[in-house]
């Protein structure tokens, strides 16, 4: 499977905190928060954006990667601003935002209490990050937003982290794809001056401009 159920019940941790919320927010998407992928599919992707996990009131509300919190709104602007991403952005899934041959999934699923996904948990949910990168067969570039993630992508393809270490805005080559790192951009990371937005910027105008054209 390239996503898993939504009633997934591999790390029980998550399990447990996705039922309470459940019943505290009913209305919520309270499950796992599937890759999302351009309309035209995932054969038309040729970036993928991994992130971390879903955010409690962000994407485990709405059940769209990055949607409904603070660190959606900088990825979003940036990507229309490079021309990955059409449409208006709101606070839910139902609103005009398209993708351009890109898609954006998560290093784990389920929404980790802290937003502190702990290692089993990561290593669980490879299997799905594993199906999602070998379901896109025209995937040339993945950036990873994050240690977690970055580390967690090395080792769906196969690759050993001392050899790919994280750094913002460093590349390395695996499996016949360019991972291009940089810090989330998480709301902690932006007010404390960590990235900026032309730093996240950076990341995303060199990497737009080695994709092949469509």
């Amino acid at each position: 499977m390239r996503e898993p159920d939504r009633d997934c019940s591999l790390c029980p941790r998550l399990r447990g905190f996705i039922l309470a919320n459940r019943r505290q927010h009913p209305d919520w998407h309270n499950g796992p928060v599937a890759t999302w992928h351009p309309p035209e599919g995932p054969t038309a992707v040729r970036l993928l954006i991994v992130g971390l996990a879903p955010g409690l009131r962000g994407a485990n509300r709405t059940g769209r990667p990055f949607t409904g919190d603070d660190a959606g709104a900088l990825l979003f602007e940036t990507l229309g601003k490079y021309g990955l991403a059409t449409g208006d952005l709101d606070a839910s899934a139902g609103d005009s935002l398209r993708l351009k041959a890109t898609a954006i999934t998560n290093a784990v699923r389920c929404v980790p209490p802290a937003n502190r996904p702990v290692g089993a948990e990561v290593n669980t949910c490879r299997s799905f990050l594993e199906a999602t990168i070998a379901g896109l067969p025209r995937l040339e570039i993945i950036v990873t937003l994050g240690k977690i993630a970055h580390d967690s992508t090395v080792r769906a393809l196969g690759g050993r982290i001392a050899e790919h270490p994280f750094g913002h805005a460093a590349q390395t080559g695996l499996g016949g794809r360019r991972i291009v790192s940089s810090y989330h951009c998480s709301r902690y990371n932006t007010h404390t001056g960590r990235l900026t937005p032309a730093m996240f910027e950076a990341v995303f105008a060199r990497v737009t401009g080695e994709l092949s054209a469509p």
